[in-house]
């Protein structure tokens, strides 16, 4: 049976893993969530206890004692709940940047989003199709606690979507409402990501035969973040390519890719980037300027 461990103690599952597509698939098949900006995470709950564990299987309980102490107090005998941890900011948004502080200093900013429900009281769920395990555990998380039910988002695909866009959340994940629960990568979850625009320090990548491309570090500690297609008009583009020839400098913190050059002083580009990646992914370089400050 899924989830027994050896001393008859529930195990750590797996989780199902969300394939990136570019924009969320149409249908009456499919719900839609919110992704939330977080830890994926998985609460095991049975008669020894509750641990948390990360989605690589880490226990990571002790870090997470007030969501132990919730997920405790839930009326199941046992259970295993996929979910994420988030800390939300000010405008009550999971916010990636700030949920490093909050596990060692601020346990009360912590959340526990549950999504589904993989075991209950004994019984394996995860050939159950989604909808169901989803109603299960809707029914057994309490309202306006510490552990909270992702509800699924009303509407057609588009405008859930743009929906999520305006309110500068990370994206949404779509999922096949009468598939069984399957460890791994799976095209049944769906996740469509949101692009934002930020600003970093810049340089520029040059190897003859091969793409130039952007390479970008965040601005104050110069940590290197990530490269950037460069999808700059004609004029830009030589702008640029005399800026790096006049003030080619030293590479920041951690870079290792020998054909860098970068320019000094301060050169800031503003690239086009999916929201919710701790370093740069489907990045491109949309403009760039000198720092002022």
């Amino acid at each position: 049976m899924h989830g027994k461990a050896a001393d008859d103690r529930l195990s750590f599952i797996e989780p199902l893993m969300p394939t990136l597509v570019e924009k969320p698939p149409e249908g009456d098949g499919w719900i839609h969530e919110v992704k939330f900006d977080g830890y994926r995470s998985q609460i095991v709950r049975d008669a020894g206890g509750v641990r948390i564990f990360t989605r690589r299987g880490l226990d990571w309980t002790s870090k997470y004692r007030d969501l132990s102490h919730a997920a405790a107090a839930l009326d199941v005998e046992s259970a295993i709940i996929d979910g994420e941890i988030v800390v939300l900011n000010e405008a009550g948004l999971s916010d990636f940047a700030e949920l490093r502080k909050p596990i060692t200093r601020r346990q009360h900013d912590l959340y526990f989003v549950a999504f589904d429900l993989l075991h209950l009281n004994g019984h394996d769920l995860v050939d159950m199709p989604l909808i169901d395990r989803r109603d299960i555990l809707e029914a057994l998380i309490p309202t306006d606690r510490r552990i909270q039910f992702s509800q699924a988002l009303p509407g057609d695909a588009r405008s859930i979507f743009d929906l999520v866009e305006q309110a500068g959340l990370e994206g949404m994940v779509s999922k096949r409402k009468d598939r069984k629960y399957r460890s791994g990568p799976s095209t049944n979850w769906l996740k469509a990501k949101c692009y934002t625009i930020d600003e970093y320090e810049l340089g520029v990548e040059r190897e003859a035969g091969k793409p130039a491309f952007a390479l970008m570090a965040e601005r104050g500690t110069s940590r290197y973040v990530g490269s950037a297609f460069i999808t700059l008009n004609r004029e830009l583009r030589e702008r640029l390519w005399r800026r790096v020839q006049e003030h080619a400098g030293p590479a920041p913190k951690g870079m290792k890719r020998p054909a860098t050059q970068w320019v000094k002083p301060g050169f800031i580009g503003r690239v086009k980037h999916l929201r919710g990646e701790e370093d740069l992914r489907h990045a491109s370089l949309q403009d760039f300027r000198e720092d002022e400050t």
